[in-house]
Parts: structure tokens; C-alpha cells; sequence
């Protein structure tokens, strides 16, 4: 599996374990997500450091799960590498999404 979650000071923490979050895995994550936040999960942070490339359909994935929380609890991505950043900037998705350096920075922001 491409994906793992583990609890955390209150937060599920997602692991995205593939260098390229692209249309192959975009679906299988969204339902993922779904997954998590169905089953009780309301502070998520999406572990994104071994992600190299993100595209399009990575990005909607995580926008996806964003909406399926509704406003309730939090999404959080941690370790962006830079051309994952870029695709945030580029699309002003950064000022949707609060992205930290590290998981553990993550958890401790308010």
C-alpha cells in the first residue's frame, strides 16, 4: 500500500510512501482520506516528504479530503519538497492549506 496512518499527539498522521502523487494514486488517496475522516480521524497531517513530483490530480485529491472534513478539525501537510511547493504556489493553494517543514512541527501548531 502507498499509504499508512499512525495516531500521534491527537493527530493522524498520513504517510504517502511513493515519490510521485500523479492521476495513478490520486483516487486510491481521496478514498483514503475518505477512509480516515469517516472512521473518527479530525486532525490529519498528510506526511509529504517522499513526494518529488505532485500534479494536478494529487493536489484535487487533498482538496477533496480538505472538503470532506467540512470545517471540522484540521488538514495539515508536513514536508513538502520544493517542486511540491511550487505546484502549492502556483495554484495559491498554500494559502488554502497550512504546510509545515516537519511532521512534528505539524503537531505542534495551533
Amino acid at each position: 500500500m502507498s499509504f499508512e496512518s499512525k495516531s500521534e499527539s491527537g493527530h493522524t498522521i498520513v504517510s504517502i510512501d511513493e515519490t510521485r502523487l500523479d492521476a495513478s494514486l490520486s483516487e486510491p488517496l481521496r478514498i483514503y482520506l475518505f477512509d480516515e475522516i469517516d472512521n473518527g480521524s479530525d486532525n490529519l497531517v498528510i506526511d509529504l516528504s517522499q513526494v518529488r513530483f505532485m500534479d494536478s490530480s494529487g493536489l484535487g485529491a487533498l482538496v477533496a479530503g480538505l472538503k470532506k472534513m467540512g470545517g471540522a478539525g484540521s488538514m495539515k501537510l508536513a514536508g513538502a519538497q520544493p517542486a511540491v511547493m511550487d505546484l502549492f504556489s502556483l495554484t495559491s493553494m498554500d494559502k488554502l492549506f497550512t504546510i509545515l517543514p516537519t511532521v512534528a512541527e505539524a503537531i505542534e501548531e495551533k
